[in-house]
């Protein structure tokens, strides 16, 4: 990542700088805040200068967001350098690797609205003049990026960089191995096909290092999404939390050792913050409807995770931009897949870096005529010239060219029909077979539905329904990467299917039908399906049916009633009363 200075049609010096923070520090009136920094060792010069928001998603329960903290000391180093006083606060962060196939994991989703709300009440409390927002694990940069739409004060995020993939031996090979490998493990010793010691071992390796979860998985997926949309400068993303140098030399997921080249994105990004600030550039001068379609198109042709739906239908909303979920099935169409990543393909996110990161998959689509290189960027300049620094590794074949693309559309795809009318969402790498049909085995909880996997109930054919785990039922929608991952551990990928109002991880291969809307906790038709009804899942011609007509589907529904709420106080009961359906972003809306 560069630091650029560039024209931007903003005219330099006349945006007040400190057009928040003069509020609340200037003035005899504000002698009293003023005395209370000057407690924590401000002087006066300090509240003269701008003030910038270091939110920072830093917490140690996983390894995804373990190096933030270095990470922030960093970004604080390259803002007062540029002229700015940074100020860190923290906010919460849920792993879903950590949490997935437990109850913790309804809280994941929920933790984007909670990063969103923290950061909109201390930046709107204490009147911060632009925010740095610092993320990695999966909804911290979507979080963030809301809470900037919201706010609209200059900013843009950080992301703390993908971990390394482990190598692990397993029968005289060496394989990389990502947190997926681990749970597509467990399905294989489940049914028998993996001894326990393979297992350990696998266990013991796919994790390295810190940083986030090592495919195009939602947290890369996002990264990504934010450098194209232009929420993050271009390159930025791409250096792992630890590099290989760091990682051989024997530090690791124990110390908070960042990656050199992601220290200097973060001293940097002092630089770029102070220049948006002088220029007056808001996020929502970036978030237009045409930075959207590029961070679609990324999602596509990166084979990027479902989660991404969500998250740009939900910033899309913030933002006020016009977006619905049948824009992803239409951007996908026209863009290629050019990315060989898992879980799909073959590299981990940290081989993207080697090959020459986002900029050169920025650079391939904008030659190709797949993105709109004059918008403008956090960086200040356009996205194309951006895009201009990219280096490619020679003889690297990571990122194919747009003529000769892996497949000729993105994965992403959007399914609709009796079961789910307004919409479901489900990835396609091109080795899917496009049309399934087979008897529904109904689960009402993921969890019992998981018990039916590891006790080897589900057979050919099947087509596995998890239903009342959406966004109000379950609530949190959560993800169910250790079903999906342990149907293909147990070799039932290539033969079963599953439709769910949840979601899934982005690390989840398949045909898993997930985000079904409207979900069954407010009636939608996926209530209504009964245990042995043919299920067709139809994905040349976006069809997600069963084989009942319309009218027997509305007579099952007059005897049905929503079940108790299986929370009735504490946040996941505010975040079920508030909640939108999937196809809106599940974002929260208020009830007036």
């Amino acid at each position: 990542m560069a630091s650029k200075n560039g024209s931007n049609g903003h005219q330099s010096g006349a945006f007040d700088v400190r057009h928040q923070s003069r509020h609340i520090l200037d003035g005899v009136e504000r002698a009293g805040a003023r005395a209370m920094l000057k407690g924590i060792g401000l002087t006066d010069e300090d509240l003269k200068k701008p003030m910038v928001l270091i939110a920072n998603t830093w917490i140690e329960t996983m390894p995804c967001n373990f190096g933030l903290r270095t990470l922030a000391h960093a970004v604080k180093e390259g803002v007062k350098a540029a002229g700015g006083f940074p100020m860190e606060m923290n906010t919460v962060s849920i792993s879903d690797g950590i949490t997935m196939g437990t109850e913790g994991m309804k809280t994941s989703l929920i933790s984007r609205e909670m990063i969103a709300d923290s950061v909109e009440l201390v930046a709107r409390g204490h009147m911060f003049d632009a925010i740095i927002g610092l993320g990695a694990c999966d909804k911290t940069l979507p979080g963030l990026s809301m809470a900037l739409a919201r706010v609209n004060v200059p900013g843009f995020v950080v992301y703390g960089g993908t971990i390394l993939p482990g190598e692990v031996e397993i029968d005289g090979e060496m394989h990389e191995a990502t947190v997926r490998s681990v749970y597509e493990a467990i399905g294989a010793h489940k049914a028998g096909k993996m001894s326990a010691e393979a297992l350990k071992l696998i266990e013991d390796h796919a994790c390295p290092s810190h940083g986030a979860c090592g495919g195009q998985y939602t947290a890369n997926t996002m990264a990504m999404a934010m450098e194209f949309i232009g929420l993050s400068p271009l390159g930025s993303a791409s250096p792992p939390a630890v590099s290989w140098e760091q990682y051989e030399a024997g530090e690791g997921t124990k110390q908070s050792v960042v990656n050199p080249r992601k220290m200097e994105v973060g001293r940097q990004a002092g630089e770029m913050i102070m220049h948006l600030l002088r220029n007056g550039i808001k996020p929502r001068d970036i978030l237009t409807r045409e930075a959207f379609e590029n961070a679609i198109a990324g999602v596509a042709a990166s084979g990027g995770s479902t989660n991404a739906v969500l998250h740009l239908l939900a910033l899309a909303d913030e933002a006020g931009v016009e977006l619905s979920i049948d824009d992803f099935d239409e951007i996908s169409r026209r863009t290629p897949l050019i990315c060989d990543m898992m879980p799909g393909g073959r590299y981990a996110a940290a081989d993207l870096d080697k090959a020459g990161g986002t900029p050169l998959v920025a650079k391939r689509m904008i030659e190709g005529g797949k993105l709109r290189g004059d918008l403008l960027t956090a960086s200040g300049v356009t996205f194309e010239a951006e895009a201009s620094d990219a280096v490619e590794t020679p003889g690297q074949d990571v990122v194919v060219t747009v003529d000769k693309p892996i497949k000729d559309s993105g994965g992403l795809v959007i399914l609709k029909g009796n079961i789910a009318p307004d919409g479901a969402v489900i990835k396609i790498f091109g080795y899917e077979r496009p049309y399934h049909r087979g008897p529904a085995r109904v689960f009402d909880s993921e969890h019992d539905a998981l018990e039916a996997v590891y006790a080897n109930k589900i057979n050919d054919g099947d087509v596995v329904v998890i239903r009342y785990e959406g966004p109000k039922g379950g609530p949190g929608m959560q993800e169910m990467l250790a079903i999906t991952a342990a149907m293909i551990g147990q070799g039932l990928g290539g033969s079963c299917a599953l439709v769910t109002d949840g979601r899934f991880s982005g690390a989840t291969k398949g045909l898993m039908s997930g985000h079904v809307a409207p979900e069954a906790f407010v009636g939608g038709p996926i209530a209504a399906v009964h245990e042995g009804d043919m299920v067709v899942m139809d994905i040349d011609n976006r069809g997600l049916n069963i084989e009942v007509s319309d009218e027997e589907i509305a007579e099952r529904l007059k005897g049905w009633s929503p079940p108790e709420p299986r929370y009735k106080k504490g946040v996941l009961a505010k975040y079920a009363s508030l909640v939108t359906q999937a196809n809106e972003g599940a974002v929260t809306r208020p009830i007036f």
